[in-house]
């Protein structure tokens, strides 16, 4: 079975899908292997690397994809991509989770096989193809070093002959992986580490990190499906934002990561809450790229408003491309093997994984294969 992992080619993007370690443990279970040139490059993989693994080297993406059975890719490919792919392959990557019509409609005309980890079932066999929580990760971490990298304040508490300087106050709202990688970092940076989330059942996993959860008392109101928050009433939502607001004035840096899958992030910071933080402060908002959690956010930019720096990255986690790059082939290694018993495909859509990540597969949709039982 021919293996493909192409250059990515979207904005900011550094990461690659799979390192030289994965594409030779790959190629010793007897898998053959193809690289575009550059591909692993910005994550610190050249082109020798991916040689040594075993891998051959092509010169685009039309070359590299030639005869491939499987392409993996980080983001969605492009139109051009889409057609260079041949007919009938799986593509696996991070590629939504079905609510782009136009593009799963090209992904069928071209009888594509496309799994996505966006939309990997939440269960326990499918940690080790977890992407989302591997990339949550390191925007959390990232998100930390950017905001003191932003501040005026060293996060320590520093006992110097100058004086004593006072510890920074992080905020983080929202403790999902992303979150309680940020409270992680910032607490080893010495800074004193408030959190907030809708979920009661997260206070032990805040408080074992040595932070201060901010409880509401909201119950269960706020747990959806499969774990993660729900959307709230506008009541309750005024609720949340009246108590974010009583601590921000006492703090220095929020690192804002609350999500709703499919929907639009929570407005947690309205304007007004955001002008009683201290001059200097930052705000670095991780819900930028499904709308902000801040209402001044401006997606992909840094503003500063109200003598506070707002921070609306995209794609931090690529930013790390080198170790971001290493948790994600580990994700897509294992989801290929599930796809692939030995160098076999074996796509059986009785499997609760196998059935819950795949947007099409030979022209039809996931829906239709799974009532159909369909095992390839």
């Amino acid at each position: 079975m021919r293996l493909a992992i192409p250059r990515e080619t979207a904005p900011r993007e550094q990461r690659v899908s799979l390192i030289p370690e994965t594409v030779g443990r790959l190629v010793k279970s007897g898998f053959q292997a193809a690289v575009e040139t550059g591909a692993g490059l910005a994550a610190g993989h050249p082109d020798d690397a991916y040689r040594a693994a075993g891998a051959a080297i092509a010169n685009d993406f039309a070359g590299c994809t030639s005869g491939a059975q499987v392409v993996f890719k980080v983001r969605e490919p492009s139109e051009a991509e889409i057609a260079a792919i041949p007919e009938g392959a799986l593509l696996l990557g991070l590629l939504g989770r079905g609510e782009d019509a136009a593009r799963i409609e090209r992904y069928r005309a071209r009888r594509l096989g496309v799994f996505s980890l966006n939309a990997l079932p939440r269960i326990s066999r499918a940690q080790k193809m977890d992407a989302l929580s591997s990339m949550a990760a390191c925007a959390g971490y990232k998100a930390v070093l950017l905001a003191a990298n932003t501040t005026g304040k060293f996060f320590p508490l520093l006992m110097t002959a100058a004086g004593t300087v006072a510890p920074a106050r992080v905020f983080v709202l929202g403790a999902g992986v992303a979150g309680l990688q940020a409270i992680a970092t910032a607490r080893r940076l010495g800074a004193v580490v408030e959190a907030f989330d809708v979920r009661p059942a997260v206070k032990e996993e805040v408080q074992s990190l040595g932070a201060t959860f901010v409880d509401m008392a909201l119950g269960e109101a706020g747990v959806g499906s499969g774990g993660y928050a729900k959307e709230l009433d506008e009541q309750r939502n005024e609720q949340i934002r009246q108590t974010i607001a009583a601590r921000l004035p006492v703090t220095d840096v929020v690192i804002s990561t609350a999500s709703i899958p499919g929907r639009r992030a929570p407005l947690l910071l309205p304007a007004a809450a955001v002008a009683t933080m201290r001059p200097g402060s930052v705000i670095v908002d991780l819900a930028a790229e499904s709308g902000g959690n801040c209402a001044l956010t401006q997606p992909g930019t840094t503003v500063v408003d109200h003598h506070v720096t707002i921070h609306g990255p995209l794609d931090l986690a690529a930013t790390l491309a080198t170790h971001a790059s290493q948790m994600y082939s580990r994700n897509l290694y294992e989801l290929i093997v599930h796809l692939a018993k030995d160098a076999k495909l074996n796509v059986d859509f009785s499997d609760e994984i196998t059935r819950g990540c795949c947007l099409t597969y030979e022209g039809r949709a996931a829906a239709e294969l799974a009532a159909a039982g369909k095992s390839a």
